[in-house]
């Protein structure tokens, strides 16, 4: 299987329609989005393709265990250009998203074969990044009218096509989706040097020595927002007690965020999506 891509030809992305009427600006959450992201991380990385292509991955210069904060800037840059991005943008970030996929691809002898530019692991990440979303919504403000939902799931399709994954192949709606979502499950697999990679990034190992205090408390968020296959599959524990913790501690960073203006909400996606707009203007790189 080929693994050039012209990534000096800008294709631009086409989207999944989204309703009249709904403002992604509305759903965006920064809070939300630090204390659920590296759960979902760990569900992305949990398809063995996704996993070994991140874990062994040739680009060092954005990798999350040699420069973390880049990762995390260009992640989060991600997420902005996908949520809140215009075509300009997403086209953009696209092409220089390619020159880094490009390169990361299984070689010959590998334990897992992996090609960062598939479409079909593409749609996974973009399906764990939709749920983290809709998940965290719920755990912090409750369930969303219908309208609302749907037009979620529909824009959360640029998870994806922001990416590589065409279209098409997010599912049609959200019975499409759960059933995608199920069967997807089967697939969960994560390995011993997979998940201690993993668990390395979860605990801030990655990080200079002062952050690891946080790790304890990372470590507890991140048990909460996994279900329990992928917290299975993690070989992590969870009681009642502990879920109950976490119901409240989900309410209350709820509360506090329904009384943010939308500007505060919003950060630091907003930052992030106005930094990269400046790189675009300076002919710096984006990732």
């Amino acid at each position: 299987m080929s693994t050039r891509v012209d990534a000096n030809t800008p294709r631009k992305v086409r989207d999944v329609p989204v309703p009249d009427g709904f403002d992604m600006r509305n759903h965006v959450s920064g809070i939300g989005a630090h204390l659920a992201g590296p759960a979902n991380v760990i569900m992305q990385l949990s398809w063995p393709g996704v996993g070994y292509g991140v874990m062994n991955s040739r680009v060092h210069d954005g990798a999350a265990t040699k420069r973390p904060f880049k990762r995390g800037r260009t992640t989060f840059t991600y997420l902005a250009v996908a949520l809140l991005g215009e075509d300009a943008d997403r086209t953009a970030f696209r092409k220089e998203v390619n020159r880094q996929h490009a390169q990361v691809y299984s070689r010959p002898g590998e334990k897992v074969e992996y090609r960062a530019m598939d479409p079909r692991l593409q749609t996974w990440v973009a399906a764990c990044l939709y749920y983290g979303t809709i998940d965290m919504i719920e755990k912090m403000h409750g369930p969303l009218p219908q309208a609302e939902a749907e037009g979620l799931y529909a824009h959360c399709a640029r998870f994806g096509t922001t990416l590589q994954m065409p279209a098409e192949a997010w599912p049609a709606d959200l019975a499409a989706f759960d059933r995608y979502w199920e069967d997807s499950l089967a697939e969960v697999d994560i390995d011993p040097e997979v998940a201690a990679y993993l668990m390395r990034l979860t605990t801030l190992q990655n990080f200079p020595a002062p952050f690891r205090v946080l790790a304890p408390f990372l470590v507890f968020v991140t048990t909460g927002f996994l279900p329990p296959v992928f917290r299975d599959a993690m070989g992590l524990s969870w009681t009642r007690r502990q879920q109950r913790r976490f119901d409240r501690m989900m309410r209350v960073a709820g509360a506090v965020e329904r009384r943010l203006p939308r500007v505060l909400r919003a950060f630091p996606f907003n930052l992030w999506l106005g930094d990269m707009r400046l790189r675009r203007r300076l002919g710096r790189p984006l990732v």
